[in-house]
C-alpha cells in the first residue's frame, strides 16, 4: 500500500517541519519581544504559505515535455524540473498541505499573540481584537493564495523552472 506509506511520511514531515517553524518563531519572539517583530513574522509565515501554495499548484499544471526539451539541451535545472513534475502529486502535497498548512497554523497562533498583546496594551476587548486580527490574516492568506493559484496555473512552467534552478544550485552546493 504505497498511499499508506505516504500518509506516514506526511505525518513525520509535518511533525518535523512544524517543530522547525515553531522553534524559529519562538526564538524570534523570545529574542525580540516586540509587536512589530510579531507582525513581520506573521506576514512572513503568510507569505511562505502563499509561495509554497503557488509551487504546489504549478507542479500539477506544468508540462513535463518542456523540461525534457530543456534537459536534452543540458539546461541547468531541467532534470530537477522533470523530477518535480513526475512526482507532482507528492510535491504538491508537501508544498500545499504540509508546509502551507503549518504556515497557516503558525500565522494563526502568531496573530492570536498579536491580538492579546494589542488588547492588553490598548485596553481593548480581547475578543474583538482577536476577531479583527484573525480576519485580516485569514483574508491575506486566502486572497494571496487565490491570486497565487491563478498565477501558478498561467505560468506553471516558468515557476517550476525557477524552483528547479534553485534546487539544482542547492544540490550542487551540498
Amino acid at each position: 500500500m504505497k498511499n499508506d506509506n505516504w500518509i506516514l511520511k506526511a505525518f513525520f514531515y509535518t511533525f518535523f517541519v512544524a517543530i522547525i517553524f515553531n522553534t524559529f518563531s519562538n526564538v524570534i519572539i523570545n529574542k525580540f519581544d516586540n509587536i512589530i517583530i510579531l507582525i513581520i513574522l506573521t506576514i512572513l509565515f503568510v507569505f511562505i504559505g502563499i509561495l509554497f501554495d503557488v509551487v504546489g499548484t504549478a507542479v500539477l499544471t506544468a508540462e513535463e515535455a518542456t523540461f525534457h526539451a530543456k534537459s536534452t539541451k543540458k539546461i541547468k535545472g531541467a532534470k530537477e524540473g522533470v523530477y518535480l513534475i513526475k512526482n507532482g502529486s507528492t510535491i504538491s502535497s508537501i508544498c500545499n498541505d504540509v508546509i502551507g498548512d503549518i504556515c497557516g497554523i503558525v500565522s494563526g497562533a502568531l496573530s492570536a499573540m498579536i491580538a492579546i498583546i494589542l488588547s492588553t496594551k490598548f485596553n481593548i476587548s480581547p475578543i474583538i481584537t482577536i476577531i479583527i486580527i484573525s480576519s485580516v490574516i485569514s483574508s491575506l492568506t486566502v486572497g494571496g493564495k487565490a491570486i497565487g493559484k491563478k498565477m501558478a496555473i498561467k505560468n506553471s512552467d516558468d515557476i517550476i523552472f525557477l524552483v528547479s534552478k534553485i534546487l539544482s544550485k542547492f544540490k550542487r552546493s551540498c
